[in-house]
């Protein structure tokens, strides 16, 4: 994609963190930019900010994980900017847990949002990109933790597993269609944003009830601080997805340094061995 100016970006999770940076980063190309989140008060700030700068900017409360919502807010950004050129489906959540203790309510969360959400905006988004014929780019993040599977993090791993498959699957489609859409996925490690708080927007509907265990909340303390302690600043992966879509790069992988750990888990696939705790290895 090399046309930016005056087009048009939807930013899921765009409120703050990585949504955020990346939505600031197109508007800064000339872009106008739709963001959505399912946090009113972050939303509305991230608006006023966008504003006060002199950018285009619509803002739409969106729950991800609710087709309708997603149905929406594709409606009214076609409507109120004529077209879409880029889409972030960027929106998620960071449980973590040993998997057999993990409950319906927090799959039903989990999955909603980081797996259905980038459904939802790959049906409701692509096909009227399709339409319009020009250039566009879908970028939907996904995790070092959907090429790697530690013990801890199961439900987080399937879900970007998930997105993962997901979006190579769509490049795939995408090239058998000879569309003028190009796709990637991106794959951080740790960035300091509130992913590790994201039980701030869980749903009171899903929610448990039950005592966390000790090593749960252990865990989730070191998600916390290994999050605050990360080293590439949401800016910095901001300009790389930039520059993945202006060279139509497929992977996007701020953290260089876990490379020998996803090859790890490669080799332990195609040698057929048990595989290796990869975190135990850095």
């Amino acid at each position: 994609m090399k046309i930016f100016k005056d087009r048009v970006a939807v930013v899921t999770g765009g409120a703050s963190g990585l949504g955020r940076a990346m939505a600031l980063r197109f508007a800064r190309e000339g872009m106008k930019i739709v963001l959505a989140d399912i946090e009113k008060d972050a939303l509305g700030r991230t608006e006023k900010e966008f504003e006060n700068a002199g950018y285009p900017v619509l803002a739409v409360r969106t729950d991800v994980s609710r087709g309708r919502d997603v149905d929406a807010l594709a409606d009214k950004a076609f409507k109120s900017f004529g077209g879409v050129h880029i889409l972030c489906n960027n929106a998620g959540v960071a449980p973590g847990g040993t998997i057999w203790e993990q409950s319906e309510k927090d799959w039903e969360w989990t999955l909603g949002v980081n797996v259905w959400g980038v459904i939802h905006g790959i049906r409701a988004f692509v096909p009227r990109m399709l339409e319009q014929n020009v250039e566009g780019h879908v970028v939907n993040t996904a995790s070092v933790a959907g090429l790697l599977s530690p013990p801890g993090m199961a439900m987080y791993c399937v879900s970007k597993h998930s997105v993962v498959t997901m979006t190579e699957c769509l490049h795939q489609d995408l090239a058998a269609f000879g569309a003028k859409i190009r796709a990637s996925v991106l794959c951080p490690a740790f960035v300091p944003t509130g992913i590790s708080d994201s039980e701030r927007n869980r749903p009171d509907a899903l929610r448990d009830e039950k005592a966390k265990s000790p090593v749960d909340l252990q865990r989730e303390e070191q998600l916390r601080h290994a999050v605050k302690s990360g080293r590439i600043s949401a800016e910095q992966v901001a300009d790389l997805v930039f520059q993945a879509i202006a060279s139509d790069k497929f992977y996007i992988l701020p953290h260089q340094r876990i490379k020998p750990a996803i090859e790890t888990r490669m080799q332990d696939i195609l040698l057929e061995r048990d595989p290796t705790n990869t975190l135990n290895k850095r």
